[in-house]
């Protein structure tokens, strides 16, 4: 029957998460011969090759990706068994791991985040931002506890625990003149220099499904992977951008800033949404913030309000 070390399992996980196997050992801190040497020992227990060497970086086989979701599954077991050790020891110590889109960073910070800490100061909350993609895999592998997202797309291993909705607004200065308007469109959008989020972010995605469903296409003067670049275009009164309100609540809040719905069916629909791994057992603490971002977030406090 083979057999093969446990802790070997960790450095093809590094190296594949981390795209290289010299990534994997700056993470580890060690040199990457020693990485490379701990995969080829785990390739010789298994008499398989386990990844793919290419000048972008390392591919797992068939055989590495078994090994990947063992990894993985042992991880996701590990954390169950110290949750539940938090739980008998209450929640005085412990971590919290959260990826969130730039959008709702603001408002965690100001919101749920203060009140969580108040109630728990000796938890520590690790708070990272990332696009849709990115935070839709970190969920998935276990790499973080909670998810918010926005326009996120169907995916059995994730687990929505709350969504709300919020359309996309044109994103306007206060003294612009679409600022008093009680409704835009994209053709309307045209004539108007426009600064969009570039990559791989739920916003985008949906902008370009907009786009094709009134058939057209927006030619932006700017084009960034900050929300904070695109409200200082706006707010120099350079042009306009598009984003949901949640992204510019405290903007819209101190009057900086315009929110001008958009007609268009697409963006009417659009959701925020708070996510899990399906299946996965949150720690105590996951569980209390969780509570705290549906208590304290203005618009999962406005969609229970409504239904």
């Amino acid at each position: 029957m083979l057999a093969f070390h446990d802790s070997r399992a960790r450095y093809l996980y590094e190296a594949v998460t981390s795209g290289s196997v010299r990534h994997a050992a700056e993470k580890l801190g060690i040199v990457p011969s020693a990485v490379s040497r701990q995969i080829a020992l785990l390739e010789e227990e298994l008499g398989l090759v386990l990844l793919e060497r290419h000048r972008s970086g390392v591919v797992p086989t068939a055989a590495g990706l078994l090994l990947l979701d063992y990894y993985r599954q042992h991880l996701a077991h590990q954390h169950d068994m110290l949750a539940k050790i938090e739980a008998l020891r209450g929640l005085h110590t412990g971590t919290v791991s959260v990826v969130s889109g730039e959008g709702f960073a603001q408002e965690l910070v100001q919101g749920p985040l203060q009140q969580f800490r108040q109630q728990h100061p000796g938890i520590s909350v690790s708070l990272e931002v990332y696009g849709t993609n990115e935070i839709m895999r970190r969920v998935r592998e276990d790499q973080a506890e909670l998810g918010l997202v926005y326009y996120a797309p169907a995916d059995p291993m994730v687990q929505v625990r709350a969504s709300a909705l919020q359309p996309m607004h044109a994103i306007v200065a206060s003294n612009h003149p679409l600022a008093s308007q009680p409704m835009t469109s994209l053709h309307e959008l045209q004539q108007w220099p426009v600064a969009l989020l570039q990559g791989v972010y739920g916003i985008r995605q949906l902008v370009e499904y907009a786009e094709q469903t009134d058939q057209l296409r927006l030619s932006p003067a700017l084009t960034s992977n900050l929300i904070s670049v695109l409200l200082h275009f706006v707010g120099s009164g350079q042009g306009v951008t598009l984003l949901p309100q949640c992204a510019v609540t405290t903007e819209l809040a101190q009057g900086l800033v315009r929110a001008v719905p958009i007609d268009n069916p697409a963006f009417a629909h659009a959701q925020m949404q708070l996510i899990t791994r399906t299946g996965r057992q949150l720690s105590p603490a996951a569980n209390r913030f969780l509570r705290f971002c549906l208590q304290g977030m203005a618009a999962f406090q406005q969609q229970a309000a409504e239904t």
